[in-house]
């Protein structure tokens, strides 16, 4: 579902959008949702204690690894070898 929304613009900034929109051939609708847009990605998507809970969550697990060298070096040594694991 669409809603609208109302921004009170000085006339100085208003004219400002009409004049960038126009410079990109949209409309000032347009250009507004595109900036709105962008501001949104540019936020970041969790707080600091979201983003520590799920940290902790994951440090809970212990999965099994092996050495870092070991693991390079078999791979490593697979290369050009014809074989996959």
């Amino acid at each position: 579902m669409a809603k609208r929304l109302q921004v009170i613009l000085k006339d100085p900034e208003y004219r400002e959008v009409q004049r960038v929109a126009r410079s990109r051939r949209m409309s000032i609708a347009e250009w507004v949702r595109q900036a709105l847009d962008l501001a949104r990605r540019r936020e970041p998507g969790a707080g600091t204690g979201k983003k520590l809970e799920v940290i902790r969550a994951a440090a809970r697990h212990d999965f099994p690894s092996a050495d870092i060298d070991r693991m390079l070096a078999e791979i490593e040594s697979s290369y050009g070898a014809g074989t996959h694991r």
